[in-house]
Formats: structure tokens, sequence, C-alpha cells
């Protein structure tokens, strides 16, 4: 008889180039194909025949259609699935990269915090399935993929549909709907199960990954499944002493026989690792612990648990028994403890413990508040310059005279050490400078430092300040720490003081320049004057003539469109002076080019010339200022836009992460998460992007930019038809930007309904949807008139969607109105035509217009 690759090739021949077999699980086989009509690799897994015959299609197709439904960043996702010559199959995105089976085969035992970033992955997204009703059923290590450092978990949906067909009588084939090794006890019996019951598994794995072999082993699956009813789970810490206690204390729960004794949800899963589901995209090095029998000095986690029924390990009973262990033991343990703490530390609180942040130091008044801030950001400079792991300066403004606990900045910006200090009038000519350290929930570490100096001899505050915290960092941290040399120095003290002032007030800018513009715009011209005054003080100086020129652009910003190229060409006579006083700064070199490059966007467009010398010349002062320094993120941030502005998508991505990785906290980084998404958008990167929408809406859930991405996912041949998720996302849109100008507002409004439509009416594998009809009338609805729309933008995003649901006339219509309006837009990404318009691309009329447009 033909093999199932034959008889694939023979029945798909039209839709999938298929290439050859990957291998082959317990209940399918895997292979590798070219989508033919979209030209990317996919990988199509087949169903084992006698499988395929129990399950049948139309149970089949119920059950993948619910699995379809997760979109979730940690979850491979869903191409299409069917049924041919009696093989039921489905087609999954390829991945390039490996499974975690493949992994462990290669290495055995993971580092600690990999084992831990990956179970906290895939807790998340069975957290996501559970909450839609979805229960795997066979968590292992062969249905974890890794690329790109992440982890997603494939096969949804499957063993349900072999358990719906009558697993009980597959299991007397000799075929386990599950895998025994890490199936949970009430599954081997054919009970009901539920999100306890894939959480078992994945505390199966993560012992597997710790460990390097699963909790039990036996030679026949009868006998493996008696192990796991019946046997305690043997200890991780015995074979590996360095795991957390808190994470084999997970593994334990989760591995309770009894499913009410086990973490409730994949949130309480997590928290028990010390990490709320969420909380961050990337948690290698950010694994926080409670270790109630290792710090007894206040180390508990900042967040509440959820108000759910407490499982064994959280009783009355329970706690009062440690608590006896403690009261015997503590004594004893602090005094070991306390002589070496550094020993008992994971490499995961190693490495969190040397992520530092400086807090803005505090004043005893305004008049020392400058001096405070200029303390702050000069230790934050010589101590990044140090090449140590410390927040940007940008990471630390929020919080900048707020009260907010120790322990809940911490979290947010993912640090285990920081670094306070106070500025304190002394006498009438003396202040006292005082900094001192403390964990990440505010416990000290070590006694506090101080020194007085003179109020006129504040140039030496500075370097005294980096010279001392960085002798204690040194202590606390272990290794050396090598401050740069002072790059840049006031000559004078009324030079110096005039600058602190000057940048305090561009920060006070800054913060309004995000909250309430109108109030920001005097502030940064209070700026201006001050940072003038202070070049002119100091005339060797180029530090306030940078930042005079900093602000001038930060101001054009606010400014009308009249009034912005005076305050741009402002800004580049700055950078060009400050050039005059140091050739060599870097700093100085990426203002010349940001100032360039926000000329190119006020030039009208009649002016090519004029807007060609200008990007070009952008382009080669950022890549000479970042090529100088590579830690200047906001001039990666600047040429992402460049290349972007010239559709060299995949330089635009890499400039634009190149930010993000030296400073994610960047003034402008909701801008860039928006790049890096929209990047991996057009070049079909769709689960990057669904990484970084993910992301940026954690970080920015105020910025309709990361609801907007939610809604353009929807439009993506992966994506899985879901209405109600659709029109939830146009009403958190709306929510979003509630507070915004009413014709923003209303602009807003159409270009969300626009993308519902499109969410609604988009074919699937060239099957027009049911309800095209709908989706129409709700695109109808959407129009709007130059009021709101008055640079006609909308017709082109309706052309989008138009395109995507067959409307081939309409949306060739709708591009020419589109066109006359925005005669500079290209239809092209990176040589090629955007994937938007691949179903029209041939059609002459389109031609046409590409041929008219570029």
């Amino acid at each position: 008889m033909p093999s199932i690759l034959e008889r694939l090739q023979a029945k798909l021949s039209d839709r999938y180039s298929i290439e050859r077999e990957l291998g082959q699980g317990g209940m399918a086989t895997v292979f590798l194909a070219t989508d033919v009509r979209h030209e990317r690799e996919v990988a199509i897994k087949v169903l084992h025949p006698e499988l395929s015959a129990s399950i049948g299609g139309e149970r089949f197709e119920r059950e993948i259609k619910l699995a379809a439904r997760l979109q979730h960043p940690h979850i491979l996702g869903l191409y299409d699935s069917g049924e041919t010559d009696n093989l039921l199959y489905y087609v999954m995105p390829f991945v390039k990269g490996e499974s975690l089976r493949d992994r462990l085969d290669r290495e055995g035992q993971l580092p600690i915090d990999d084992a831990v970033q990956i179970a906290l992955e895939v807790a998340d997204a069975l957290g996501h399935a559970h909450a839609q009703g979805v229960v795997h059923r066979d968590i292992k290590p062969e249905n974890i993929l890794l690329s790109g450092g992440h982890a997603l978990v494939a096969d949804f949906g499957i063993a349900r549909a072999a358990t719906e067909a009558g697993g009980h009588k597959l299991t007397q084939t000799g075929m386990a709907v599950g895998t025994p090794v890490y199936m949970a006890p009430e599954q081997s019996v054919g009970d009901p199960v539920g999100p306890t019951t894939d959480l078992y598994s994945l505390g199966c794995v993560l012992y597997e990954m710790l460990v390097g072999e699963p909790p039990f082993l036996a030679k026949s699956a009868q006998a493996l499944m008696a192990r796991h009813a019946m046997e305690a789970v043997p200890s991780v810490r015995v074979v590996r002493n360095t795991v957390p206690e808190e994470v084999e204390d997970t593994i334990f729960a989760a591995m309770a026989k009894v499913p009410a004794d086990r973490p409730q949800s994949a949130a309480q899963f997590a928290e028990m690792l010390g990490m709320p589901l969420g909380a961050t995209a990337n948690r290698r090095s950010a694994i926080r612990h409670t270790a109630s029998r290792r710090v007894p000095t206040g180390f508990t986690r900042s967040y509440e648990v959820e108000a759910l029924p407490p499982p064994w390990w959280r009783k009355p009973w329970a706690l009062a028994a440690m608590a006896v262990v403690l009261v015997a033991g503590g004594y004893l343990g602090w005094k070991a403890f306390a002589g070496s703490r550094s020993a008992v530390l994971s490499p995961a609180e190693a490495a969190l413990k040397r992520r530092v942040a400086v807090l803005y130091f505090s004043a005893s008044d305004s008049a020392l508040g400058p001096i405070a801030d200029g303390l702050t950001e000069g230790l934050i400079s010589s101590l990044r310059a140090a090449k140590l792991d410390v927040v940007s300066r940008n990471g630390v403004l929020p919080f900048r005279g707020t009260e907010i606990p120790v322990d809940s900045i911490a979290s947010l910006l993912q640090v285990g050490t920081l670094v306070h200090g106070s500025v304190l009038q002394e006498s009438t000519d003396r202040v006292r400078v005082t900094f001192w350290l403390t964990d990440a929930y505010g416990n000290d570490q070590g006694r506090r430092d101080n020194f007085v100096v003179a109020r006129d001899s504040l140039l030496v505050a500075g370097d005294k300040v980096a010279e001392e915290a960085s002798r204690k960092l040194r202590e606390h941290l272990g290794g050396t720490i090598e401050l740069a040399e002072t790059q840049a120095r006031a000559g004078n003290q009324e030079a110096f003081v005039l600058f602190q002032r000057g940048e305090k007030a561009r920060n006070d800018g800054e913060q309004l320049r995000l909250t309430d513009p109108a109030r920001a715009a005097p502030v940064l011209g209070q700026a201006d004057s001050l940072l003038a005054r202070a070049a002119e003080a100091d005339p060797a100086w180029a530090d306030p003539l940078i930042v005079r020129g900093e602000v001038a652009l930060q101001r054009a910003a606010l400014a009308d469109r009249g009034e912005m190229l005076p305050l741009i060409q402002a800004g580049m006579g700055y950078a060009v002076e400050a050039l005059g006083r140091d050739p060599t700064s870097a700093r100085a070199l990426a203002l010349k080019g940001a100032a360039n490059y926000a000329a190119w966007r006020v030039t009208p467009p009649d002016q090519a010339a004029v807007r060609a010398g200008l990007l070009d010349s952008a382009e080669a002062q950022l890549l000479a200022a970042t090529q100088a320094d590579n830690s200047l993120a906001a001039g990666y941030a600047t040429l992402s836009n460049i290349y972007y502005e010239r559709k060299d998508v995949g330089i635009a991505y890499r400039m634009a992460l190149n930010a993000y990785t030296a400073d994610k906290y960047l003034s402008n980084s909701a801008a860039v998460l928006n790049r890096l998404f929209f990047s991996s958008y057009d070049t079909e990167q769709f689960l990057e992007a669904r990484r970084w929408c993910n992301e940026g809406y954690l970080r920015f859930p105020g910025n309709p930019t990361f609801t907007q991405c939610s809604l353009f996912l929807m439009l993506t041949p992966d994506a899985t038809r879901d209405v109600p998720e659709a029109w939830r996302m146009l009403a958190r849109l709306d929510s979003v930007n509630a507070n915004r100008p009413e014709q923003a507002r209303a602009y807003q409004n159409r270009l969300g309904r626009i993308l519902v439509g499109g969410a609604i009416g988009k074919r699937t594998t060239g099957v027009a949807s049911p309800l095209a009809d709908s989706a129409r009338r709700v695109l109808l609805g959407a129009r709007a008139d130059r009021s709101i729309d008055p640079g006609r933008e909308l017709p082109g995003y309706e052309a989008v969607v138009r395109a995507q649901m067959g409307d081939f006339d309409e949306a060739i219509a709708l591009l020419k109105e589109y066109v006359a309006s925005n005669p500079d837009h290209s239809f092209n990404v990176g040589g090629n035509v955007h994937w938007w318009w691949r179903d029209i691309r041939s059609r002459p009329d389109f031609l046409a217009l590409l041929a008219r447009r570029g």
C-alpha cells in the first residue's frame, strides 16, 4: 500500500508541497511541507490511521476548532486542518528550533532559571487555554517547542479528541491517550480531568528539566501508572541541592495525588514559583523566592494571593508545623545564614541581585533638588559605563518623588539591588550626602555611608558618590567594578549648578509631556534658559549644549507645525556648537542626526531632493554615533524609523531591537515596541509580532497601539475567526481612547471598526466568510469624512480588509481614493509587495497603481 507520505502528496499537492517526514509520536507523524499559496514552511501532523478511524472527521473537526481559537504567544497556532484519504491532519507553523525533548536529550539537566522560565511560559499557555475551557491532556517535552529562547506548546485538542472517541478502547489496543511518564493518576484510570491534570504533567516536566530524568520510571505502562498513584515524589534537592526549596515545593504541590490538593490554576502554580502570570515576556533572572526557611528577614512576595480555597500547603496546621520548625531552628539557622548569605543564592537569585536600580536621591528642600537629581544621574551614568547591569535614567525617572513601595519598584524594574540617597542641608554652607543599598524588599544591605561637602564645591560630590557607591556595590555583589574616567566635567561651580537645574526642569517637562503637554512647553522653555546660562558660564563644556539641543527637539514635538522647523534648526545649531567643543562626542553627533531626521519629517513631500539629503545625512550621522557608543538607545530608535521609512524592514527591526536591548525604558519605548510589532507583522513573523504586541500591552495598557495590534493580528492568515473577541477588543480600544480629543477618538473608533470588519469577514484558506455580509455592513458604517479622517488614511485600511475578504474591485477603488491623498505611499516591504496585497497583486488595475506609486 502507498505510504502516508505518498497518500498526502497525492491528495494535497495543490495546497502543500510535502517534502519529508520529520518524526513520529504516539499519536501522529509529522511532515515538513511548503504552503504553496502563502510560500511558507509548515509542519503537517497526520494522526495514525487507527486513531483517525476511531476519532472520525466530525469529532476531529469539532475539537480542532476549539484548539484553533487559542491565540497566545506561548501556544503554537493552527493554520489549517482536514481529512483526506481517511487521514486526519492539521497544519501548524514550522518552528525552526528544537523541542524540549531534543534539548533534554542533549543537555540532561537544564540551568535552573531556564527550567523555571520554560515552566512559567508553559503555565502561561495553559492558563490561557484553561480559561477557554480547553485542557491539553498531554503535556510532555515532545509537545513543548523552543524557539528564540521561548517555549511554545503544541497539540492542543488532540488528546481530548482521542479521549472523546473512547480512550479506553484505544488503550486496550496499546495506544495510551496521554503519556504515562507524565500522566496524572486520575487521567490514567479514566476519571474526569481538568486544569490540575495539566499542572501535574507540568510538574513532572519541571522535575525532569532540573534532575535530568522523569520522577517515575517503570518497565510497563501499568507499573508506571501505579507509581504515579502510590509513591511519593522523589526529592529534587537530594539530586541537585542548588534548586531553591520553593521550586521543589511547587513540584511536590503540582504532583499531589489528589487534584484538590494541587494548585488549582496556572496562576497559582506560577505564584508558587514567585512570578505572577503575564508579569513579563522574559522572566529569565527575575525569579523571586519566599524562601521562608532560608531568609528570616522579610524576604516575602509583594503581591496578593488569589482568593481561592487554600490547598494543603497553606492550611493552618501546615503553617503551624512550619512555625515550630522555624522557632526551633531559627537562631542557629540565622547565625549560619548571616555569615554566608551569597553562598546559598541560586543562579537566578544571584543574577537578579546583580541587577541594580539607582533611585532618585531625595532632597531636604527644593533648592537642593537639582543637586540630588544630578548626583543620581551621574551615578547611573558612571555605573552603566562600568558595564554594571543598571537600569537607565528613563527607567527610574517615573518613580522620582513618588512614595511607591520599594518592593513594587523592584518588581516593575526586575531588579534585586537598589541604591538610595538623600541630600540634606547640614549648615548654611555645607550639605550632607547619604546613600545606602537595599534588597528588592527594602531590607538594608549594610551600613549607610555619608559625607559632608561644601556647597560651593559640589563638583567633587558626584565623583565621591560614584566612588563610594561602587565600593559598596563591590562588597555587596562581589567582583570588580571599575568606574570609567569622567568624560565631561564643568569647569566651574556656577555652570554645574545651572546645568543640574536645567536637567531637573527637563526631567519635569519630560514627565509632563507624556501626561499634560500644555504644561510641558513652558517647563521645557525654562530648562532651555537654564541650560543656555550653563553653556555660557563654561564655554568649553559641551553637555549643556547637547541637552539644550535635545530639549529643542522635545519642544518641537509639542509645537504647532509652523513653529517646528525653527526649533529643529536650533537643535541642529546646538549639536554643531557642541561638536565644536567636543569633536569626539557621540551623543552630540546623534543629536545632529536626530535633528536632520526631525527636519525630514516636517519638510513637504514636493521637496524630494531636500528630503532625500536630510534622510541620508541623518542615517550617516546616527550610524557613526552608535558605532562610537553602542549604548545610544535613542540613536538606534531613530535609525529604526529611518530604515522603516526606506522599507528596509529587516534592518529596521534589528535597530529597534538594539534600542530596546540598550534601554527598554527609553522615553519612546512604546514607539520602539510598536516598530518591533509592525516590522514582524509586515514580514509575516506573526509569532514574533504577537510577542511584541503582548509585551507592549503589559507595559503600556493605556496606549491604544497595543490594543489595535491585537485587531491587526486577527487579519493574519493563521488567525481564527473570533467575533466576540474582536468586538471586545474594540470596546477596549474605545475605553483607552476615552480621554483623547473628539476627532482622535472618532478616528480610532472608525479604524477599530474597520479591523473588526476584517476579523469577521476575512476568507479562510480561500473560502469566503459565512459572515461576509455582516462584515460589509460594519465596514460601511465605519466610513468617515475629512472632519474625522483629514489624511484619508481610512480608505487604505478598508482596502486592506476588502482584499482579505475577496472584495477585490472594492479594494482597488478604495486604494485609488487612498493614494490620491497619499501620493508617496509604497505598497512594497523589503522589495516585495506586502502580504496584504498578495491576492490582488497580479490584477492589471493594481499593477497600474504599483507602477505609479512604487
